[in-house]
């Protein structure tokens, strides 16, 4: 199993403009095959080394990671939304 997980810094973190970007990453549910699981949170905290929103996806393997990655539903809909509104990200991919 892969879990992938990335953190999104937003250009306008107004809770309104999160909860639309947490909805975007949700959508994925029943549109994305290869996910196994999807939590997405909204940080609460906002302190000077907080990121805006989590993104944790569990896949199969990293094979599936490569699909998830390629999956037209993930690439028209959820990639164009999240690079319009982030400023930044950083994403780690691991086994377990």
């Amino acid at each position: 199993m892969v879990k992938h997980m990335v953190l999104f810094k937003l250009k306008d973190n107004s809770y309104e403009n999160c909860l639309k970007a947490k909805e975007v990453l949700l959508s994925m549910e029943g549109n994305v095959p290869e996910l196994r699981s999807i939590e997405v949170g909204i940080d609460f905290l906002h302190s000077s080394r907080s990121y805006d929103v989590a993104l944790i996806v569990t896949v199969d393997s990293k094979e599936a990671l490569e699909s998830y990655q390629k999956d037209p539903y993930h690439c028209s809909v959820v990639k164009p939304h999240m690079h319009a509104v982030r400023e930044g990200s950083v994403a780690l991919d691991f086994e377990f």
